[in-house]
């Protein structure tokens, strides 16, 4: 169980007055909060809560591009890309929004063998990803328990594939003990995702209704006992849907500050899901608080200037139209080719692009294969990136975000996103997609400073001499 000493808190009734406090929107306090974020520090509470009840059209253009700015100041043009992999859709639990909710008769129950494991990750090879988010219901295979998880990721690494592997895997799974969150740690993952869901207490504990989930302490404890084990790179985030958004991102907020409070170094990732429908469940269908597409671009930009060294993750919840807006909001990665249901990948038929078995999580907004989404960023002037190199390197956590703060590390994730992604291109690309990336990469090298355009050409060539997995 969690410790009493370090245990988080989130002060309701300090985000309620907050709300209260600021429900009016003062132009000149606004360009005040968008000017202070441009520092580059982060803003604190009292500045998130002006800045969600912009509503004016010039000052929400305002709010946006600095999103864009701080975006692009931090971390460029880069996308990072990925796919989840859903080894089972068995859980313990009754979360009312989720199609894996125990009691729901609705889906079949399936947990991947690991030779089944397998044939998902050459699916997701031949796809081209590189890096996957394991993912499972909180309940493994009868006398299994975490060992499920770990042979997995194993399964995960030692899967070679037409000289394709995957180089890095993040997962997100139920809450451990730090025993346990070592033994995870072991088994070299990136990063350790969990979604409180809702940080609302009364909420949370209306929405799940039986398991150990139902524990809220134990949920929102468990990034703590990961990093004490050792975990670097942390992802958290709430389900935007089940309770008010802007309580949501303040109760995020004080989540963030409590890490860095305690450890020095706060999230790696931050996700922001919207409830999408899922089969069996009318809360999906109908969320108790449904984000607007205005508001949810408010929280990504909000969110990007809050915290500007974050990573921000989309992912296929929302459809290709929102994703796009996203962009250039403040998201810096984003699933692709996604399935939510386990055996999904091996089984799509030639020809297929869609994923949309009954079985899944949650229903998907965007259908695309891969191709079409790196294609898409690509001719936007994104860089669709499948670069591994940081966790590899020992570049996680403070270290991360010691080069990150002063504006190091582009000069090592310019030339590694670059190469990354001509990888991608000679060895999985349409050709519609290779012209469009390679117009990209001479555009990228262009703007480049010399010593970067110099790091970025040695590994461009390094690849076109038949090397692969090259990095600085």
């Amino acid at each position: 169980m969690p410790t009493h000493t370090h245990q988080v808190v989130i002060d309701e009734a300090r985000i309620d007055t907050l709300l209260k406090a600021t429900r009016g929107c003062d132009r000149t306090h606004v360009r005040e909060v968008l000017a202070k974020a441009r520092l580059l520090e982060g803003l604190h509470e009292s500045d998130v809560a002006v800045l969600m009840n912009i509503e004016d059209p010039e000052l929400l253009d305002e709010l946006f591009a600095t999103g864009s700015w701080i975006k692009d100041e931090i971390y460029g043009s880069r996308l990072v890309l990925f796919a989840p992999l859903y080894v089972s859709n068995y859980c313990a639990n009754e979360c009312s929004y989720c199609a894996f909710r125990c009691r729901n008769q609705e889906i079949k129950r399936r947990a991947l063998t690991q030779p089944e494991i397998a044939a998902e990750v050459r699916a997701l090879i031949d796809q081209g990803h590189k890096r996957l988010l394991v993912v499972a219901g909180e309940a493994y295979p009868e006398g299994q328990g975490i060992d499920y998880i770990l042979d997995a990721i194993a399964t995960v690494y030692a899967t070679k594939h037409n000289n394709g592997e995957i180089r890095r895997v993040n997962v997100n799974i139920a809450p451990l003990s730090v025993a346990d969150f070592k033994r995870l740690k072991a088994s070299e993952i990136g990063t350790y995702q969990i979604f409180q869901e809702t940080y609302h207490r009364e909420t949370y504990r209306q929405v799940h209704q039986s398991g150990r989930k139902a524990d809220y302490d134990w949920r929102i404890n468990a990034p703590d006992r990961a990093v004490e084990a050792g975990i670097d790179d942390i992802g958290i985030g709430p389900l935007f849907g089940l309770y008010d958004w802007k309580f949501e991102v303040l109760a995020l907020l004080q989540h963030v500050r409590h890490l860095e409070a305690r450890f020095n170094v706060g999230p790696h990732t931050l996700s922001m899901p919207r409830i999408e429908p899922a089969t069996g469940s009318a809360v999906a269908s109908n969320p108790p608080y449904r984000v607007s597409d205005a508001d949810f671009r408010k929280i990504i930009a909000i969110l990007r200037l809050t915290v500007p060294y974050t990573g921000m993750i989309l992912s296929t919840r929302e459809n290709a139209t929102m994703r796009r807006h996203a962009y250039d909001l403040g998201i810096s990665q984003i699933s692709a080719g996604s399935c939510t249901n386990p055996g999904g990948y091996a089984e799509l038929g030639d020809g297929d692009n869609l994923c949309t078995a009954r079985d899944g999580q949650f229903s998907l907004g965007d259908h695309r294969p891969l191709d079409e989404v790196v294609r898409d960023c690509a001719q936007m002037g994104y860089i669709p990136s499948f670069c591994t190199a940081c966790y590899r390197t020992g570049r996680t956590g403070a270290d991360f975000m010691d080069l990150a703060k002063p504006g190091i590390i582009k000069y090592h994730c310019g030339p590694n996103a670059l190469a990354s992604f001509y990888e991608y291109l000679l060895d999985y690309a349409q050709p519609e997609t290779r012209v469009a990336g390679d117009q990209l990469i001479s555009n990228i090298l262009a703007g480049m400073d010399e010593p970067t355009r110099k790091n970025a050409n040695m590994l461009l060539q390094m690849l076109k001499d038949n090397k692969r997995d090259v990095f600085i």
